[in-house]
């Protein structure tokens, strides 16, 4: 079968290089990317920290530079929305960055929830439920997408989870490294299940090791193991279990995977996501090479 031909854009996480946002943004530019997504929940791009004139001088200075803005990245951390007594104010501030996304130029914000329960009757899956509706028709007012990150559950258990919310202001951003790494699904599969929520892409590879608990990875609440981004991505660079590999180099079969996102007729973004290794730079260089291939 022939390789699939695609014309999405590709994006890279401005975090990823670890030098800063603008530094950063320079890099995207340098390696060739056409959009970037940026971190949205602490520092110089916490909404609480940009006025209305900052907001409007990042806009300018991202566009100078040839580039969009694919999504934010506003994940909040902890066990997503699984903790009632904190999600007053995760709703609130999940909000506000969907807010300074529109204002910036993107409708799509990126997120973990925390892992969806299989049982639907259980208080956790409520108070997610409860949080996530709150959110969707927030999120659909304003013609925006508050997009969960696959991975911590199957894209089944996603798909039931988001057919109940009423609205599709709660969206998918899907990351099919995470899906081969720890629970096992099957991206392809997956895209095909959840072809009516995915409004964005993570473009990352990896290699299952070892069956794991998810909640030893994505944490839940009541469970005693809960790791914070750095020990998340120290397990995924030199763990027992999992392994983030450069793109082409794990078991994410990317010519079927493309194939599925053209089948289901997706045109958005790849935005490249590299959370470990000592080179940042060179390996997202090499990975937007790797999917510029698929454009030839």
């Amino acid at each position: 079968m022939a390789l699939p031909i695609i014309t999405n854009k590709i994006g890279v996480i401005v975090d990823s290089f670890q030098v800063g946002v603008k530094e950063g943004l320079l890099k995207a530019k340098q390696v060739g990317a056409d959009g970037v997504q940026m971190y949205a929940v602490h520092g110089e791009f916490d909404p609480a920290n940009l006025s209305v004139a900052a907001r409007k001088e990042w806009k300018a200075y991202i566009a100078s530079l040839g580039l969009e803005i694919s999504a934010l990245v506003g994940d909040l951390g902890g066990h997503g929305f699984q903790d009632p007594a904190e999600n007053r104010q995760k709703i609130d501030k999940s909000k506000r960055i969907m807010e300074l996304g529109m204002e910036l130029g993107t409708n799509i914000i990126t997120t973990h929830i925390g892992i969806v329960p299989s049982d639907k009757n259980s208080q956790v899956y409520e108070t997610m439920h409860s949080a996530c509706e709150e959110l969707a028709r927030f999120a659909n007012d304003m013609n925006a997408y508050f997009a969960i990150e696959t991975g911590p559950e199957t894209s089944a258990q996603l798909k039931s989870f988001l057919d109940g919310l009423g609205t599709k202001g709660v969206a998918v951003n899907f990351d099919p490294a995470n899906m081969v790494m720890v629970t096992g699904d099957d991206p392809v599969q997956g895209v095909h299940l959840l072809k009516d929520y995915i409004v964005h892409t993570h473009a990352k590879d990896g290699l299952k090791l070892a069956d794991i608990d998810p909640r030893d990875v994505y944490g839940y609440y009541g469970y005693e193991k809960t790791l914070d981004h750095e020990q998340i991505a120290a397990m995924a660079e030199s763990g027992e279990s999992f392994r983030e590999v450069p793109l082409g180099e794990g078991s994410v079969d990317w010519p079927a995977y493309l194939r599925a996102l053209q089948e289901i007729g997706y045109n958005g973004y790849l935005t490249i996501e590299r959370e470990v290794g000592t080179s940042p730079e060179t390996d997202i260089g090499k990975a937007v090479q790797f999917l510029k291939a698929y454009k030839a």
